[in-house]
């Protein structure tokens, strides 16, 4: 991997940059900085958060890991390439911020104020970046981190047995007659980098508490936290302009509410809806390519496919292949295509899209790969609705 040039900084005055270390290896989820929540790679997730924030000027990861790297790079990143020896677990987050500092500073860029984000926090409100960026900016703290207002009774084990850590265990005070304290998410910090470099830590001088939503507050380290954040997202992710170049689907239970009619003689029907049948021709004026593809043989696919006026590749064992071949042979951008699913067999080429799409009521784990559920099931105007959202973003 070799890093990227980093821009011109003489281009715009870069007084705020966010840092986000990701590396490749990890141990509670394999190549957890690439584990999609919302049909989203977490790394792209605080990329995107980062760049939303209207006080950070530049946006870099630190990465020793080509993927990653390469998703940075298209959520609209710098990516600085970290050195191996801080690559591994006894490697401090302090550290690969340091490296980081110093390969802008080769090329002349001087940040007065880092944002340390962390990509293991998946819901990030950049407006709380921007609160936290102020309070350094205005000189009311030098260092500032993420936290949620709880008031928890906590407790440790003595050889006495268990005693309580922010409390007397003998007095149980109601809420409102005790203080807050506040638990650290581990979401981001804000640090005033001349600081930063002369304690080489991430918190020293005056230290604030940004407070933050608890419903943000979920960070993955672990798969029942990535199975966690998953099912969170589909709650508290905005909804965003489908905004494509292609639209791709699986047939039964995308076209179909996945049934099949048989008759005395065997012969299969289905039932679609017309109004899908106009909005692919309204797409396909609109200059947006369809496809569907689908591991069915049954002749209905090729009918509908026909009637459309789409391409079809049906009867296949492996749609993921198919997908990016097809991709590949239109010379799309798979970050720009939409693929629309609804079983285990299409999360191959879930994965593969920017925009993974499942329809309402698709299988659990089609759910947890998409970055968009629809309202209407398949069959009931599914197709239609895609449609509709990728024309209005057109039309935006």
């Amino acid at each position: 991997m070799s890093s990227s040039s980093l821009p011109d900084p003489g281009a715009q005055p870069v007084s705020v940059v966010a840092v986000i270390p990701a590396r490749g290896g990890s141990k509670g989820v394999p190549l957890k900085n690439l584990a999609r929540v919302g049909g989203r790679p977490l790394v792209a997730r605080a990329v995107d958060a980062c760049r939303r924030a209207d006080l950070v000027d530049m946006v870099v990861v630190s990465t020793d890991h080509d993927g990653i790297a390469a998703v940075a790079r298209d959520a609209g990143a710098t990516v600085v390439e970290r050195p191996a020896d801080l690559g591994a677990d006894t490697a401090s987050s302090e550290s690969v911020l340091l490296h980081a500092l110093d390969r802008l500073t080769e090329d002349g860029i001087n940040p007065q104020i880092l944002v340390f984000v962390q990509c293991t926090s998946p819901f990030i409100d950049p407006a709380d970046l921007d609160d936290a960026v102020r309070q350094v900016r205005d000189d009311l703290a030098d260092s500032v981190f993420s936290a949620v207002e709880t008031y928890e009774f906590l407790w440790h084990i003595t050889p006495d047995g268990a005693r309580g850590v922010n409390h007397d265990h003998t007095y149980r005070p109601r809420r409102q007659d005790r203080a807050p304290h506040y638990r650290e998410t581990g979401a981001f910090y804000v640090l005033r980098v001349s600081g930063f470099r002369e304690h080489q830590h991430r918190f020293f001088g005056r230290i604030a508490v940004q407070q933050v939503n608890p419903a943000h507050a979920v960070e993955v380290d672990s798969v029942e936290e990535l199975d966690l954040a998953c099912a969170v997202a589909r709650a508290l992710d905005r909804e965003e302009p489908l905004d494509v170049d292609a639209v791709v689907t699986d047939f039964d239970g995308v076209h179909t509410d996945d049934r099949v009619y048989v008759d005395q003689d065997g012969r299969e029907t289905v039932v679609v809806n017309r109004g899908d049948g106009m909005g692919v021709s309204l797409l396909l004026k609109a200059g947006i390519r369809v496809c569907i593809l689908s591991t069915e043989v049954n002749s209905v696919v090729r009918a509908r496919a026909r009637k459309l006026g789409v391409p079809v590749m049906h009867g296949l064992s492996d749609k993921r292949t198919a997908l990016l071949q097809w991709m590949a042979d239109e010379g799309l951008d798979p970050a720009r295509v939409a693929y629309v699913g609804n079983d285990v067999n299409d999360l191959g080429c879930l994965a593969e899209v920017g925009w993974p799409i499942a329809v309402p009521d698709s299988h659990p784990d089609v759910l947890a790969a998409a970055r968009l559920v629809l309202t209407r099931p398949g069959g009931s105007g599914a197709v239609r609705e895609i449609c509709e959202r990728v024309l209005a973003a057109r039309k935006g």
